[in-house]
């Protein structure tokens, strides 16, 4: 017979269960965070109608999705969570209370190049609210992201904020307005290309000298956050789009700051800009401050109609997203994700002998019925080997069950960290592993 060579295709993705573990205990942060702050679950199809989720048409999507044809329905993948969620805002508007706040946790899938860090197949964990345009609203997001990443314990992090108002608005000053998304995508990688190449693509697409030279300046203020929003008053320019958008960048910092984000973890970065068409208002980057070379682990922004190719209605909206995947494997290569156990269960019952299953599955039942975590061991081996099972899934104790411990009544414990042993009575057991509820 044949054997089939086992393996996955190339940029999709799976874990060996220790680091299982540990990206559920990742998902499970943000999940909780989520909820907590008021956002409901949402569950999308992953097959959604082709004519429908590229109802926007052209650019590199269509390019870059699992599209095909099954009987009479033409069907694509879902490439990601935010065009899922106009469609399903679109459809069920009258039965939605707004501001509709949602959270959806899922896989999406891309048929681009698949290389280290970008796969076909990742998880993207969203919020969004639709139906508001406060500025307490985008101030929410930047608290939410802050609890996350300081539950991670990933170390020091900056969420860097800005306004494409402001932006856009001192594009208009420099008369680069109907260049301005072009120019948008350009700045989007400052960070990514050299200067040469920074002023090339501008040159490319029509500037001068001096408005490149006046943009690199603009995008490179810095300082505290006061002394950013001082130096955009400064400049002095006369655009209402400009103006606004340096109000509501300020109102934000404040709503910030009365939320007790800390100061030190938040920054407005001129050269945030989010290239995507869509951000009309606040825009956010966060970054490890120890591994920026890592990039953008959360982004997101504001924009003014969510739902434009599905609705008249104008569902204006702000959200963010972690791509758990990428951050998760980007964390692994930095040595920052430690996932060395293979289990979830804190307890092992070991039955020495055939003799002993039936009150060894007694005491993992009754250990179960506590909410203790508990595998029941089923293979005939020594003593020893039973250990190294135990030592191996990384479990907290081992309760040792022979024939001695069945006549008395007790299980002996094993505390797998200090290598203390103890007996303790049958009916006094779940008491005796209390640390472990």
């Amino acid at each position: 017979m044949n054997i089939t060579t086992p393996r996955i295709p190339s940029g999709f993705n799976e874990y060996l269960p220790a680091e299982q573990i540990e990206f559920n205990r990742l998902l499970d942060i943000v999940r909780s965070v989520y909820e907590k702050y008021g956002f409901a679950p949402l569950d999308t199809p992953i097959l959604e109608l082709s004519e429908v989720l590229l109802a926007k048409g052209g650019g590199e999507t269509e390019q870059q999705v699992y599209r095909f044809e099954r009987g009479r329905n033409d069907l694509t993948m879902r490439y990601d969570l935010t065009v899922p969620l106009a469609r399903y805002v679109a459809q069920h508007e009258g039965a939605l209370t707004i501001p509709f706040r949602r959270y959806q946790i899922g896989k999406v899938y891309r048929a681009e190049r698949a290389q280290a860090g970008r796969f076909r197949e990742f998880y993207q964990c969203d919020i969004d609210v639709i139906g508001s345009r406060s500025t307490l609203i985008d101030a929410e997001l930047p608290v939410i992201i802050n609890e996350i990443f300081e539950r991670f314990g990933f170390g020091e992090f900056t969420i860097r904020l800005n306004n494409r108002m402001i932006l856009n608005g001192f594009f208009e000053a420099l008369g680069l307005s109907e260049q301005s998304k072009d120019v948008l995508r350009v700045v989007d990688k400052i960070e990514k290309i050299s200067v040469d190449s920074f002023v090339d693509e501008l040159t490319q697409l029509g500037l001068t000298q001096e408005q490149i030279a006046t943009l690199q300046t603009f995008v490179s203020l810095s300082g505290t956050n006061d002394e950013v929003l001082a130096s955009l008053e400064s400049l002095g320019i006369d655009s209402p789009d400009f103006r606004l958008g340096v109000e509501k960048l300020s109102e934000l910092v404040a709503s910030l700051r009365a939320m007790k984000v800390p100061e030190s973890r938040f920054l407005i970065d001129l050269k945030i800009a989010r290239g995507l068409d869509y951000y009309t208002g606040t825009v956010y980057e966060t970054i490890l401050d120890e591994h920026p070379s890592i990039g953008s682990v959360c982004s997101g922004g504001r924009y003014d109609d969510l739902a434009s190719h599905y609705s008249k209605t104008q569902l204006p909206g702000v959200g963010v997203s972690i791509g758990l995947t990428r951050l998760f494997y980007q964390l692994k290569e930095a040595g920052l994700v430690t996932a060395d156990t293979q289990s979830l269960s804190r307890v092992v019952v070991l039955p020495m002998t055939p003799a002993e299953y039936s009150l060894a599955g007694e005491v993992a039942t009754d250990l179960r019925c506590a909410g203790v975590a508990t595998i029941l061991y089923s293979e005939p081996n020594d003593l020893s080997k039973k250990m190294k099972y135990v030592d191996k899934m990384g479990c907290t104790y081992a309760v040792v069950i022979g024939a001695d411990e069945a006549r008395n009544g007790v299980v002996s414990i094993k505390d797998m960290r200090s290598g203390e042993q103890r007996q303790a009575p049958l009916d006094d057991l779940v008491a005796s592993l209390a640390d472990l509820k």
